[in-house]
């Protein structure tokens, strides 16, 4: 038995049901290849952390960096793989990715401030910018994730 986002439609004209496949092969092609790449990265991630061994603080944050890149590329393929089998678009999975991605950005920037020894005031001023936008940017994800559970919890209550 197919997932339902990958069977083909009933009734169709050959050419039709060559497209779905494609499209369809595409996609897994897709998810085949954020697999690959979460792989690649975390094995280098490991790799770098050990072998940067004696700069501790800075590979300690480039491996926290590298990990949470690893989660994001397998948060989106599980959604892209959940798009497949279900045909439908779910919201929350790309709000939490968003959110992660926010974190990892302000961890980002606060590790780059506090792990400078000499910074110039520009570099000072776009790191707070791009921190103070990483929080904005988490807050509202955050928010947007609230409102849409709260949404869904509204939606089940019997009338």
């Amino acid at each position: 038995m197919a997932a339902k986002g990958t069977d083909p439609p009933a009734k169709t004209q050959p050419a039709d049901l060559f497209v779905h496949w494609v499209i369809a092969g595409i996609e897994y092609a897709i998810v085949a290849s954020l697999l690959l790449v979460a792989g690649v990265v975390l094995v280098r991630t490991v790799i770098d952390f050990f072998s940067h061994w004696h700069q501790f603080p800075q590979s300690v944050v480039a491996a926290i960096d590298g990990i949470l890149v690893v989660i994001i590329l397998l948060d989106i393929a599980h959604t892209v793989f959940g798009h497949l089998r279900a045909s439908l678009f779910p919201v929350r999975p790309f709000l939490v990715i968003g959110i992660l991605a926010g974190v990892r950005d302000i961890l980002s920037s606060s590790a780059h401030l506090t792990l400078s020894t000499s910074l110039k005031q520009s570099n000072f001023d776009d790191t707070l910018v791009s921190l103070g936008v990483g929080v904005g940017a988490v807050v509202f994800l955050l928010l947007g994730l609230f409102i849409l559970r709260f949404s869904e919890q509204h939606d089940e209550k019997p009338r």
